[in-house]
C-alpha cells in the first residue's frame, strides 16, 4: 500500500470526511483489520483567509507548498488536497515536487463521463466557480460546465466561509442551495458537482432529482484507487 500524504484543514470538517472515507474504502477493498496508511498536514485555513483579506494570495501557494514539501519528506508518495479551491494550485505545485497529485477535478470528469453527462452545474466556492481551474479539467473530458448566477455565487461563498467552515449548517442555507440546484436543472445541467467538499455535509442524495457528484467522495476513491495501485 502507498502512503499519501493528505493537506487538509481547508476545512478541518471536510478533511475528517476524506481520513473517514478513505479508510473506510480500503477496509471495503481489503477486508479484516486493514486501513489506509496515510499523513495529514492540517492547515490553519485563518491564515489563508488572513492572505486572501489583505490581498496576498499568491502567498497561498507557499503554504501549500510548504505543506506539501513536508509530506514529502514524511513518506508520503501520493499527494491530495483536500479542498477543491486549493486545486487552484496544483499546475504551481506539480513542478516542486517529485510525487504526483492525485487530482480531484479529474476523478470528478471521469464519474461524470461513466455516467454519459455531458453538461453540469457546479456549486462551491467563488474561486471554484469563477476561474477555470475546474472547469478546464471538465472540459478536457468534453463536459460543458454551467455556474450559478452571481449574487447565487456571492451567496455560497458566504455560506461556505461563515457556516459550512463552522459546522453551522442552516435550513434556510440548505433550502437556497437546493433552489440553486432546481435553477441549474432548468439551465440544462443534467447533474450536479458538490465542488465544495463542505456541501455534501448540507446536501445529500435524495435531496434533489438530478444526479450529485459527492466531489469528496469521488477524490477519496481516487485516492485509495493510487494508494493501492
Amino acid at each position: 500500500m502507498r502512503i499519501v500524504g493528505l493537506i487538509g484543514g481547508t476545512g478541518w470538517i471536510s478533511t475528517a470526511e476524506y481520513y473517514r472515507y478513505i479508510n473506510e474504502e480500503v477496509n471495503r477493498r481489503l477486508g479484516g483489520l486493514n486501513f489506509a496508511e496515510c499523513i495529514i498536514y492540517s492547515i490553519d485555513f485563518g491564515r489563508i483567509d488572513a492572505l486572501k483579506k489583505s490581498n496576498r494570495e499568491p502567498d497561498v501557494f507557499y503554504l501549500l507548498l510548504d505543506a506539501a514539501k513536508k509530506l514529502e519528506r514524511a513518506g508520503a508518495e501520493g499527494l491530495a488536497l483536500c479542498a477543491n479551491t486549493m486545486h487552484k494550485f496544483v499546475d504551481q505545485l506539480e513542478p516542486e515536487l517529485t510525487i504526483p497529485i492525485i487530482h480531484g477535478a479529474s476523478a470528478t470528469g471521469r464519474e461524470i463521463k461513466a455516467r454519459r453527462l455531458q453538461t453540469i452545474g457546479l456549486l462551491g466556492t467563488k474561486y471554484t466557480t469563477e476561474l477555470d481551474f475546474y472547469k478546464k479539467r471538465l472540459e478536457t473530458l468534453g463536459i460543458e460546465t454551467l455556474v450559478p448566477e452571481s449574487d447565487d455565487r456571492d451567496f455560497m461563498e458566504h455560506a461556505i466561509l461563515d457556516e459550512l467552515l463552522k459546522g453551522v449548517f442552516k435550513t434556510e442555507t440548505k433550502e437556497r442551495l437546493l433552489r440553486i440546484i432546481r435553477d441549474l436543472g432548468v439551465k440544462g445541467a443534467q447533474g450536479i458537482v458538490l465542488g465544495c467538499t463542505e456541501i455534501p455535509l448540507i446536501i445529500r442524495e435524495g435531496d434533489v432529482d438530478l444526479p450529485l457528484f459527492n466531489t469528496t467522495l469521488i477524490h477519496s476513491r481516487a485516492i485509495v484507487d493510487f494508494a493501492l495501485g
